[in-house]
């Protein structure tokens, strides 16, 4: 696409955001959140990637719908976080590497961004892995060559962001439209139990300590702290008011955005559960734990489509996922060390250790695993610093969280730091 259009397709985005805000339109109320809605997209593309599948797909399997409510919990959690994330860079127009480097003492600030770096790169490895294993389960690509396919993909996709926000925006978003619709269709051809699923939605229950490890597994893939960096990066810039009322109206519609692209991720991944439940739970098979096992099980339990579009899906939630974990790696190198290094280099640091991890052969389930632990261990370094700025009216100004919003936010905090030091500790001693 020319550059001009593209760059008039964020101006227009703009201009009628800035109307919407004024009320100086005629559209409807839907025209109007409309160019309001994309970064929360693009967040939440981190809860739908194959790290995600992995612990659906084990929960459904051995425990049917079991764990619905755990999915509905984590993801609450995640929009209140995300929310959060959004609102600190709409009210300081600086994201939250910036803060970190800015507020802590520079060792501090130094000793966080190598943790993150960490987490940047385990987050590419495990989105690298599914996308590459989506090669291989669709075209019988091998590993190492399906992860340099999704390296070029990703520069693909993020070389989009010179023709401006919108356009990668709406790249991001249509594939997690296809995801979407993937799971809709598993979910017509697997013919779950509603009645099942409706009480499980609503009955907060377990089934012994696998199912509470299991759980917390869950909600360790769901909340991931590459999204709540990236996240406050995309609110930079993208619509700028300083009119008081208009920025707390700005502040209403991204929550907006944030609730229905958490909704449309919450629905994703209740559908990799119930998929999972429907299929391997009711027919006894399980002990299915892995993507490639699940894959392989589909064809014989349901046909021929339902693997291919389970496929499908994994490889669209891989390259989407390995473009926007690449895109927060970059954002969190420039924000903690503030200089300037070209793009291209950037992006190469984040995702060259996948490329070497998969070209020595490692076991891609197992890689998921060690992956996860490295981002549940990261996870109190984005989201403890994440409640500490935005309840402090000096840096928020009227954005600044209401008493009863830090409380929540920090008991969430709490809760998601507690259940992952448990799951670091149930994986390095099991049993």
């Amino acid at each position: 696409m020319p550059k001009n259009s593209t760059s008039n397709l964020d101006s227009r985005t703009v201009q009628s955001a800035l109307e919407a805000l004024s009320r100086e339109t005629k559209q409807s109320r839907l025209a109007r959140v409309f160019p309001f809605l994309g970064p929360a997209f693009i967040a939440s593309v981190a809860y739908v990637d194959p790290g995600n599948f992995a612990t659906n797909i084990q929960g459904g399997a051995q425990f049917g719908y079991l764990l619905l409510w755990v999915i509905i919990s984590s993801n609450l959690i995640a929009m209140l976080i995300q929310t959060l994330s959004a609102k600190l860079g709409l009210a300081t127009g600086q994201n939250l590497a910036e803060h970190c480097r800015n507020q802590f003492p520079r060792p501090v600030s130094l000793a966080m961004w190598v943790i993150m770096e960490a987490v940047a790169i385990a987050t590419d490895l495990a989105e690298f892995m599914g996308a590459a294993l989506g090669f291989q389960l669709l075209f019988g690509i091998p590993l190492l060559a399906g992860a340099l396919l999704t390296a070029l993909a990703t520069f693909a996709i993020l070389g989009m962001e010179r023709f401006g926000f919108r356009p990668l925006e709406a790249v991001i978003s249509a594939m997690v439209a296809v995801i979407a619709l993937c799971y809709v269709a598993e979910i017509f051809i697997a013919s779950p139990d509603w009645g099942q699923i409706a009480a499980h939605v609503v009955r907060p229950r377990f089934a012994g300590s696998e199912s509470v490890l299991l759980a917390t597994g869950i909600i360790g893939a769901t909340v991931m702290p590459h999204a709540i960096f990236l996240h406050s990066s995309l609110m930079q810039g993208r619509i700028v008011v300083k009119d008081r009322k208009k920025l707390r109206t700005l502040f209403r519609y991204e929550i907006m955005d944030v609730v229905i692209a958490m909704g449309i991720a919450s629905f994703v991944n209740m559908s990799m559960l119930i998929m999972a439940a429907a299929t391997f739970y009711a027919t006894g098979k399980t002990s299915v734990a892995t993507i490639e096992e699940a894959y392989r099980t589909l064809e014989p339990l349901l046909g021929s489509a339902a693997k291919f579009i389970f496929g499908v899906s994994l490889l669209f939630s891989g390259l989407s996922s390995s473009s926007v974990g690449t895109s927060a790696g970059q954002v969190i190198m420039q924000g903690f060390i503030q200089r300037h290094i070209p793009l291209w280099i950037r992006r190469l640091v984040t995702m060259a250790p996948s490329l070497f991890v998969i070209a020595m052969g490692y076991d891609p389930t197992r890689t998921l695993v060690i992956s996860q632990v490295v981002l549940s261990f990261g996870l109190p370094f984005a989201i403890i610093p994440l409640v500490l700025f935005t309840r402090r009216s000096d840096l928020m100004g009227d954005l600044v969280n209401k008493p009863a919003t830090t409380a929540f936010a920090a008991v969430a905090a709490g809760l998601i730091v507690a259940l992952n030091i448990y799951l670091l500790y149930a994986t390095f001693f099991p049993g």
